[in-house]
């Protein structure tokens, strides 16, 4: 048996394993579909997953959610202005103890914090400082915590779902840069249909309480996640990636018309990487081994949409990033050379 059929063989055992998670968070969870999607694929990759949507929409519903269907430590870290760095990564502090002489005896001890769990609910990661942003950057990152010289190793799986609300900029710091790309995705939370508004109130006013029960665990999800890179990608459409990357560069030589005007800062290697990646989810979920084109621009704006930056010229006339990835989708060519 060839490397590609025993990941095809697996491949059936992942669908399985992705539609028992996704059942569990369906019976609270109403519509939003593509939202749970998006959060299963940053979590069979082994990225984070950034939620942004006004208030009342199921953001938080949707995490605590799909924390209760895995077998992992969740943590949820509200965050507020006054939030210190070492709420989050924790603190060393002076415990005291009683040597076998009789003698008092103090030493320094590190005091975990929330951070140290495998899902961690950022909830309302706007409203703290840019300093209390960015301690979780290298738990992010680096999947440890430093801490008076001392790295600290996370435990795996390691998965950050935060959510920010886009309306009140009044009491609130904008994520920077170097941390929204961090997040795998970034995945906008929209209005429900007047069906699905009807199945809320269903469930939500009536006595009945749906119960979610834990169907996957830790040992489980490593296992995809190594799966997921087995995954096999053509050079043709690895190729497409990269151009699709590089096209959001303003000043690069595949930059498009639209990015050439209205991008200020274009996509990072670690945009490739998502696209990459997510694609490859997506390819297990169609029963495949390989990655297809259609993969890729299935995520083109998931994964990118956080990565680049609009100038000027752009807020003033009301352009958005997924109006520029879709340009880009429409325009980049599926059958170029394969030479960069």
């Amino acid at each position: 048996m060839n490397e590609n059929t025993q990941v095809l063989e697996q491949a059936k055992q992942f669908v399985s394993t992705y539609k028992a998670v996704k059942d569990q968070v369906g019976r609270v969870i109403v519509g939003h579909d593509d939202i749970i999607d998006g959060v299963l694929t940053c979590l069979f990759v082994g990225g984070h997953c950034l939620l942004e949507g006004v208030p009342g929409l199921g953001k938080t519903l949707l995490i605590r959610s799909l924390s209760e269907a895995l077998s992992l430590d969740f943590s949820r870290i509200q965050f507020t202005p006054d939030l210190m760095p070492a709420d989050i990564t924790g603190t060393t502090i002076v415990v005291e103890g009683q040597s076998q002489d009789g003698s008092i005896r103090r030493e320094f001890q590190f005091q975990r914090g929330p951070i140290f769990s495998q899902i961690i609910l950022a909830d309302e990661i706007n409203r703290a400082t840019p300093k209390t942003q960015s301690s979780m950057l290298e738990a992010m990152q680096e999947r440890s915590v430093t801490v008076s010289g001392t790295s600290h190793p996370m435990a795996k799986p390691f998965f950050v779902m935060a959510t920010q609300n886009p309306l009140e900029q009044e009491g609130t710091y904008p994520l920077p840069e170097a941390q929204l790309d961090r997040f795998f995705f970034k995945l906008d939370v929209g209005y429900s249909s007047r069906t699905e508004l009807h199945e809320i109130l269903d469930r939500t006013t009536r006595a009945e309480s749906p119960t979610i029960e834990k169907v996957l665990d830790a040992q489980r999800i490593i296992e995809i996640q190594k799966l997921v890179r087995q995954v096999m990608i053509a050079p043709n459409v690895q190729d497409y990636a990269i151009r699709c990357v590089l096209a959001t560069h303003p000043e690069g030589e595949f930059a498009s018309s639209l990015s050439k005007q209205f991008l200020r800062v274009g996509g990072s290697p670690r945009a490739a990487q998502s696209l990459v990646l997510g694609a490859k989810v997506r390819a297990l979920l169609d029963g495949r081994g390989h990655v297809a084109i259609e993969d890729i621009k299935a995520i083109l704006l998931p994964a990118m949409r956080h990565r680049i930056l609009l100038n000027f010229e752009a807020q003033a006339e009301g352009m958005t990033t997924d109006m520029i990835l879709q340009d880009i989708a429409e325009k980049i060519s599926a059958n170029a050379s394969t030479s960069v």
